[in-house]
């Protein structure tokens, strides 16, 4: 077994599959034991919870409460275990060495960086087949959080594995396991922080094995100061070890004499030497500590050893890895307050001493802090653009915080460092108008050739591409491109790479303003290669609002299949990048309410118009304005409500104040429009409002002819769309509309052969998408077409309002009675719109008549029937085949 190598060739650890032994001061906690041991006859349990919290110790605990703990594996996970070939080393050889006869045949890793999948397969499968299930501990899960191959590679075992396995998680965090799969099936069991909190019981046994007595109040006092942190309860436990009165001393401890934090930290420090407790006073101003960042804080060269030295003996110090450690987080809050005390004054330049250790160790968003700290806010902005990190304040994890930190900001920081962060802020919060001024100062002082000069050039350039997005100016957004693509010249290439979220912002920004300006071909160029951008999360949220307005474009140009995809897409992304749905653009939830009117599907359309609503970006982003109110008009126009559509179109005739008109908004508001005043039966005015909005394009050609075949002048119907090209340049939701018109106008003159071919050629364009509304919208017409060709309802059960057509003379067979007097063409008309379920209102303005005349055709109707109510006159015209 000692022989044993990891892929890397270093030699096992044993201490790693060794179960923790129990101190003689440890707490038994029956409570969570119980559920521990309830847990595992699932096949995952996690227990989660902060540093400290006494987690490892009480799976230990229930370890040596079992009757065979051989069948328990342990092993403790370390940072390098993120290489999978190291991981599935050490859970096989933990499964060897604690009693599993695992097969020779399984075989092991070769190579740290990946494990054969066909061993995971060989693994899990011989798992399966075994009688009893092997329990896995897994301790300090979180140092291999990051690792999305390994949770995967342990998800696959893990399912395939049936009853074999059963898994305990130790982690800080949760582990990237499908967690919420496993909550919904009731497969997980959890101990979490709450659960893992002292309550004043345990408190009381905890203060009984450390030899000291306090009352119920006093234990129940501790336990709320200290939350029930365990460690947190031994800090003070340690610091009240030696008094007389316990119960006064925690009662005063709670209310922060500073007298008791100084008792509190003589007797913590008072055994370490004077170098030791200077280290740990002037550190307590960091979260994490290295040797040499202490080094730069003390002046002296002596902090590794000290450092080592009081992690070795356990005083308040934690190593994390890599050289760097922690202080416990109650002991540092303590530390701080009496650092202002012995070393009045000193705070301040050891926030400046931190600042610049580790920005020029490159570790700029944990330099901010402490820059802020020391009030050199120009010192911080000056590093933060230097860094390139502008991007960060816009997007990306980071994000809040950096705004947070910012907000602090002095107002008398001067220079253009300070005013690119102001900028970015500003329009991060669309304010335009404050983020154009602070833009403005920046501009005047960004002359010189170094490296600074071409950071600051660049985020000024980023920051006015993000503007012109703002107030839909594409020729601004190109213009500040090249100046972005000219900065970029100017810094070195490796410096670029570690900022992905720059040409990400960049690039969707420019496409963003593109589309607004109609410029479709350079918006789709633009928001394809901003998706390209370096998978991470800095550049999630980019990525999904370019999908979302790639998804825009292909439904402005008649593909709704195709937006459907991408708006799909987006909503994927921002879903695998944790993006909380007040936080995503509303755009593709637009797009795929739009593609759900098209397919005459309104309640999915309404939900995803819902949905769009609650972004926060929503009553901000021109686009998402927009398209909220464009699409909110479809909808209503679907439903029979043309006046209310008609008042949602008004408000978008006058765009946001500063926003540039946009070309494709003010053509769709004009057709919207027009069909609306075309469905109240005012075809004149259908045709003014596309001649005062000077409307072209296919779109605003079939919107002219319908009017005018509502007028009756089938012949200029004709002209129009005879203008037309043959093949239109859209996709197959502009063509459909088309191609109905064209066939509508041939019908009306008389060519019902010509009608028949053309409707058949759109349905025919129309199946794969299923755009089932450019169907209904042309009115009762299609279907006196199809009941004279019903041919083409043939094939057409996609499409209800076709294949509900049948011939007009039904077959002689046996059944129920005939009506008592044929129905009138009209009285057809409403009775199939009855089937559909349509109110009588939308009855009324699919047929151009009045509400009152509906009522009057639904009464003959049901009398000719013999029904009394919509649902038994629809069955009854079924029976006897009128439907």
């Amino acid at each position: 077994m000692a022989g044993l190598l990891t892929p890397g060739g270093d030699p096992l650890l044993a201490v790693r599959f060794t179960v923790p032994d129990l101190t003689e001061t440890f707490v038994r906690r029956p409570r969570l034991v119980g559920r521990l041991a309830e847990g595992v006859q699932g096949p995952l349990t996690l227990v989660n919870g902060p540093a400290g919290a006494g987690k490892t110790l009480l799976v230990a605990h229930w370890i040596s409460t079992m009757d065979h703990p051989g069948d328990v594996a342990w092993l403790t996970v370390e940072h390098e275990d993120t290489g999978p070939g190291i991981f599935w080393t050490y859970v096989l050889e933990s499964l060897r060495r604690h009693g599993a006869d695992v097969p020779d045949d399984i075989g092991s890793p070769s190579s740290p960086g990946d494990v054969d999948h066909s061993l995971l397969t060989r693994l899990a499968a011989w798992l399966s087949e075994r009688a009893d299930p092997v329990i896995l501990v897994l301790d300090e899960f979180d140092r291999v959080g990051a690792s999305a191959e390994v949770a995967d590679e342990l998800q696959f075992v893990l399912r395939h594995a049936g009853d074999g396995l059963r898994l305990v998680i130790i982690s800080r965090t949760e582990p990237q396991l499908p967690l919420h799969r496993y909550r919904a099936a009731g497969e997980v069991a959890e101990v979490r922080g709450a659960d893992l909190a002292f309550v004043p019981g345990e408190t009381a046994a905890l203060l009984s094995r450390h030899g000291i007595r306090l009352t119920d109040d006093g234990a129940r006092s501790l336990t709320e100061w200290t939350g029930g942190w365990a460690a947190g309860l031994r800090l003070c436990i340690l610091a009240a070890q030696h008094v007389d009165d316990p119960d006064t001393f925690i009662k005063n401890f709670e209310a922060g004499q500073s007298t008791l934090a100084d008792f509190l930290l003589a007797e913590v420090l008072e055994a370490q030497s004077d170098e030791t407790q200077d280290l740990l006073l002037r550190s307590s101003i960091l979260e994490q500590i290295n040797p040499e960042l202490a080094n730069a804080l003390t002046g002296r060269d002596d902090a590794e050893p000290i450092l080592a030295g009081l992690q070795h003996a356990n005083a308040f110090v934690e190593a994390i890895g890599h050289s760097w450690y922690r202080l416990h987080p109650l002991f540092a809050e303590i530390l701080r307050v009496h650092l202002r005390v012995r070393l009045p004054g000193v705070e301040p330049e050891l926030h400046r001493r931190a600042a610049r250790w580790l920005s020029d160790a490159g570790l700029l968003a944990e330099a901010l802090p402490h820059a802020a700290g020391s009030g050199e806010w120009e010192l911080a902005a000056g590093r933060f653009i230097d860094e390139l990190a502008i991007g960060q304040l816009l997007t990306g994890l980071d994000a809040e915080r950096l705004d947070g930190l910012f907000a602090a900001m002095a107002p008398d920081a001067a220079g253009p460092a300070a005013c690119l962060v102001r900028a970015a802020r500003e329009l991060s919060r669309h304010d335009v108008d404050r983020g154009l001024d602070h833009l403005r100062r920046a501009g005047e002082n960004l002359a010189g050739e170094d490296a600074h000069a071409a950071a600051l050039r660049l985020s000024h350039a980023l920051l006015r591409v993000f503007a012109a997005r703002l107030i839909g100016s594409a020729d601004m957004a190109e213009a500040a491109a090249e100046d972005v693509t000219a900065a970029e010249r100017s810094l070195p290439a490796e410096r670029l790479e570690q900022h992905p979220e720059l040409t990400a912002l960049m690039l969707t920004d420019l496409g963003s303003a593109q589309l607004w300006a109609g410029r479709f071909d350079a918006a789709r160029a633009a928001l394809s290669s901003a998706v390209r951008v370096d998978d991470g999360p800095s550049t999630a949220y980019p990525r999904h609002e370019s999908l979302s307005r790639l998804a825009l474009i292909d439904l402005l140009c008649g593909r709704p299949g195709r937006a459907e995809s991408h708006a799909r897409a987006a909503v994927a992304e921002a879903e695998r990048s944790g993006l909380p749905p007040a936080a995503r653009t509303g755009v593709a939830q637009l797009v795929l309410a739009a593609v759900a009117v098209d397919r005459d599907d309104l309640a999915a359309a309404q939900t995803h118009l819902d949905q769009a609503t609650a972004s926060s970006s929503a009553s901000h982003d021109p686009v998402a304005t927009a398209g909220l109110g464009l699409v909110r008009s479809r909808i209503l126009l679907a439903k029979g409500h043309p006046k209310e559509a008609l008042r949602v179109l008004q408000e978008l005739r006058r765009p946001p104040h500063g926003v540039e008109p946009s070309p494709w908004v003010g053509d769709r508001v004009a057709l919207d429009m027009s069909t609306a005043h075309l469905a109240l039966g005012d075809p004149l005015v259908a045709l003014e409002v596309l001649a005062e909005e000077g409307t072209v394009g296919p779109g605003a050609t079939v919107a002219a002819a319908r009017a005018r075949l509502a007028t009756g002048d089938e012949e200029a119907a004709l002209v129009l769309l005879d203008e037309l090209s043959t093949e239109p340049d859209e996709g197959p939701g502009v063509i459909v509309r088309v191609l109905l018109a064209r066939a509508q106008t041939a019908d009306a003159l008389g060519d019902e052969s010509t009608a028949q071919r053309l409707v058949a050629r759109a349905l025919r364009l129309a199946r794969p998408e299923h755009l089932r509304r450019p169907f209904v919208e042309v009115g009762p017409w299609l279907r006196s077409l199809v009941r004279r060709r019903p041919a083409l309802a043939q094939g057409q059960d996609w499409l209800p309002s076709m294949a509900g057509v049948r011939a007009t003379v039904p077959a002689p067979q046996m059944g129920p009675a005939p009506v008592i007097e044929a129905l009138s063409d009209r009285e057809r008309e409403v009775l199939e719109r009855l089937a559909q379920m349509m109110s009588r209102e939308e009855i009324a303005a699919d047929l151009h008549l009045s509400v009152n005349t509906v009522k009057t055709h639904l009464k003959s109707v049901y009398r000719k029937l013999a029904a009394t109510r919509r649902g038994e006159a629809v069955r009854r015209a079924r029976d006897l085949h009128l439907l």
